[in-house]
């Protein structure tokens, strides 16, 4: 079949979807039955979907068929952000404080202008950090069953760039990582920058599948697996002592670098010893404190072996080099004064409140999230549309994040991550209770 007749084919479509003729959430005729009624071959098809999913209009889903995709904006893994003063609710990013936190950080600032050398906060520090800066982390990771001395630890301005150095420090472009088929979207957007192939394997509630991890690394040549154990982002599951002991054993028999992301592992206070303690040769272990402190103190760090150090520091200094020195200073005076343990404390017994109201809220539907996280995932009924809930929701003010933003192809789960740790708790039912209301309403797709 000649050229022009697959592209008039995809013209039309995209056309009548941009049009509105083709609504959000409308599900297109299979492969087949296109073809059949065209009068084209099934290849020719898969060439015409394949492009309305390259253009964004439409998405395919394993076993549920090709959508129509809402083009508000609102989903997908940079979407749209609502105006400050038409925001009500912002349920698509986690940013909790605790109370009297300003006042915490204004103390803090005074102390440190007060006492100590404030000039040597203004030289550039190494890259990676000081040793003393280093050892204050070391001796917080031991109360995570880390026992690892300051030259393995690595500071960085939050776990986003300790993913990124972790990455570049590991892997080649063109490398396979073996990942959730839900998963962190700062790890998708590294593997897109770094030209890294990300294969999917497939967990729920109970964790990640361990058996389909095994096949694919008998399938492909994998040189790592990207991992959180412990509150995974965004199902909230923590694998437990089995499982970790599996993944260790498995990536020694196929040679794989295990990326170990521990950002949320501070909400689960009995969680089993970290996969670095199993595979320390061969696991980058790494967090930040952005949720147990605040998100505006970019700070985070990661272990490296030995081997991994030389290739992290120099990932470091071809980026931002390190952490700033006024906001190390203020991390670790109060990782040794106590603070951090205190404010971990406080943000466990707030999420519990907030779960408790979530799972309230949502009774009836398939809420997943971990009891003391500030995430839950939504799974919708068949006949809604994930991207047409997001943008329902933010015509009333509402900020969520679609399943889309988390997914790894060719999985596509039809769902909504919601972070409850920005809303006020006492507006915290409301909010939710508008977004169960606008689910359980949603009209059924049409076909």
């Amino acid at each position: 079949m000649r050229t022009e007749h697959y592209k008039t084919i995809a013209d039309e479509l995209a056309a009548a979807i941009r049009s509105g003729d083709l609504p959000a959430g409308t599900r297109l005729p299979t492969h087949r039955e296109l073809a059949r009624d065209r009068g084209v071959a099934v290849a020719t098809i898969s060439r015409v979907y394949a492009q309305l999913t390259a253009a964004g209009l439409v998405s395919g889903e394993i076993g549920r068929g090709t959508f129509v995709r809402d083009q508000s904006g609102y989903s997908g893994l940079e979407p749209r952000r609502l105006p400050v003063r038409e925001r009500i609710a912002d349920l698509s990013f986690n940013q909790p404080l605790a109370p009297g936190q300003g006042e915490a950080l204004r103390r803090a600032l005074r102390e440190l202008a007060n006492e100590g050398d404030l000039e040597a906060l203004l030289a550039q520090h190494p890259p990676g950090g000081r040793e003393r800066d280093r050892a204050a982390v070391a001796t917080y990771l031991l109360e995570r069953g880390l026992d690892v001395p300051p030259r393995n630890v690595l500071l960085t301005t939050g776990a986003q760039q300790a993913i990124d150095v972790a990455v570049s420090a590991l892997l080649k472009p063109g490398a396979v990582v073996a990942v959730d088929a839900v998963t962190y979207p700062g790890m998708k957007l590294v593997a897109s920058a770094r030209h890294i192939e990300l294969a999917a394997v497939r967990c729920d509630a109970g964790g990640t599948d361990i058996d389909e991890l095994e096949a694919l690394c008998a399938r492909r040549t994998v040189s790592a697996v990207y991992l959180m154990p412990t509150v995974h982002n965004p199902l909230g599951f923590v694998l437990d002592t089995e499982q970790r002991e599996r993944i260790a054993a498995l990536a020694r028999r196929h040679d794989l670098a295990i990326i170990e992301d521990a950002t949320y592992a501070f909400l689960e206070s009995a969680a089993p010893p970290p996969i670095q303690t199993l595979a320390p040769e061969r696991t980058v272990y790494l967090g930040s404190m952005s949720k147990n402190l605040a998100t505006g103190l970019r700070f985070g760090y990661l272990v490296a072996p030995d081997q991994l150090l030389g290739a992290a520091t120099r990932a470091l200094r071809t980026s931002t080099w390190g952490t700033p020195s006024l906001i190390t200073a203020l991390v670790t005076r109060w990782l040794r004064d106590g603070t951090v343990e205190k404010l971990e404390a406080e943000r466990r017994a707030d999420a519990e409140r907030r779960q408790a109201t979530a799972r309230e809220t949502f009774a009836g539907l398939d809420y997943v999230a971990h009891p003391a996280g500030y995430s839950g995932w939504l799974p919708l009924p068949e006949q809604t549309r994930a991207d047409q809930v997001a943008a329902r929701l933010a015509e009333q003010g509402i900020l969520v994040s679609a399943a889309e933003a988390f997914a790894v192809p060719p999985f596509a789960p039809n769902a909504l991550r919601l972070a409850l740790g920005s809303v006020e708790l006492d507006r915290l039912a409301t909010v939710l209770r508008s977004v169960a209301d606008l689910v359980r309403s949603m009209e059924p797709v049409p076909v």
